[in-house]
Order: C-alpha cells, then structure tokens, then sequence
C-alpha cells in the first residue's frame, strides 16, 4: 500500500465513516479507530468536537486541504453574497482536482490531484497543473490526447461506484466534459452527511 493510499484510509478510520463511499474502506471491516486505542467506548462529543469533526470530513472528502487553504475558502465563502455554508461547498465543488474526480476521470479525489499535477489535463484547450484552480460556468475540461488511454482513466471512467452529478456533463469516449453551473449542497453526492453548516460555526466562534 501506498503512503497515500495508507493516509487516505486512515482517514476513514479515524472518522470513522467511509467518506469516498469505496468497497475498499477499512471502516466496512473495522468501524474503530486506528492505534492501538482505537476501540476504546467513545465518549459524547461535545459541541466543538461536533464542529471539528465535520470540519475534518470536509477537509478529509476533497483529498486532505489543508488548513490554511481550507480557512481561505470559508473566509471567501463568508465574503461572497448568500448562503455562507452554500457558498464554501461551491468553492470546494469548482476545484479542478474535484471536477476531474466528478467527472470519473479519476478513481479518488487524491488521484485526480496527482492526474493534475502530472499535466494531464487541459482547460478550455490549455493545459492546468494546479489541482486548486476554481473552474467557471461552461469551462471544458479535457484529458490531454497522449493521456486518454492511460489504463487509470479507463478505469475510472467505466467505474459503477458512482455517478456524474447533474451540474457537470462528461463524454466518456472523448474523455472531455463541461462544468455546467455551480452546486447547491442537496446536488452534491456525497456518501456521507456533510455538514458545511457546522464548519461555518467552528470558523465564527
């Protein structure tokens, strides 16, 4: 296993929820934490636990951001108009690494990220190797033409694990698509609860 691949599931455990919703999730077989205490009773969270927790799932979902990336885009969704909850899952949403991932051209947000950064996609015709770069309404994103029949994309895109949410459309023969418009929470399909809500009162204390 990877080191990536080893962060990535700990996440998982340590949330203790199978946030990319994978047959391979170890939460499916073990629903503890890792270490060697991770079975011990959980205690009640309290409410700042409860906040933290979303956070971190939030975080954890779109491949790990960090901490002083992640503020930036509650501090932009405070300042845009609207819903601020609404707004930072917009922001998250128009990532480039998470369209990719959307789009089935990638098996994990992780892998998108290093599809990214590898120069293996192309934005309305050039090319784009910053997986935080936000896309607009009706930007095409394409695979470069060398990289179409990497054996990864293949598998990606004939994956049954998952759908292409309505707010993006995608050709799977052309391995090209399009961001249509920008998501409200309710069409984001998570396979577990999010709760933007909550990550806005853990930034607002």
């Amino acid at each position: 296993m990877t080191k990536r691949a080893e962060s990535k599931y700990k996440i998982n455990r340590r949330l203790g929820v199978n946030l990319w919703g994978r047959a391979k999730s170890p939460v499916a077989k073990r629903e503890y934490g890792p270490g060697q205490h991770g079975q011990r009773r959980k205690q009640k969270p309290t409410d700042f636990g409860v906040q933290l927790m979303a956070k971190q799932k939030l975080k954890g979902y779109y491949g790990n951001i960090g901490e002083k990336q992640f503020r930036k885009y509650y501090e932009e969704a405070v300042r845009r108009k609207g819903d601020t909850s609404e707004n930072l899952i917009e922001l998250l949403e128009r990532r480039l690494d998470a369209v990719v991932y959307r789009m089935k051209l990638a098996m994990t947000p992780f892998a998108a990220r290093q599809f990214i950064n590898h120069g293996h996609i192309t934005v309305n015709g050039q090319r784009v190797n910053i997986p935080s770069y936000l896309v607009r309404d009706d930007d095409v994103i394409e695979v470069k033409e060398k990289s179409k029949q990497l054996v990864a994309v293949l598998d990606a895109a004939q994956s049954g694990e998952r759908d292409v949410p309505e707010y993006i459309e995608v050709d799977h023969r052309q391995m090209k698509g399009r961001f249509l418009r920008a998501p409200k929470l309710s069409d984001v399909p998570y396979p577990v609860q999010m709760e933007p809500n909550l990550v806005v009162e853990f930034y607002s204390r």
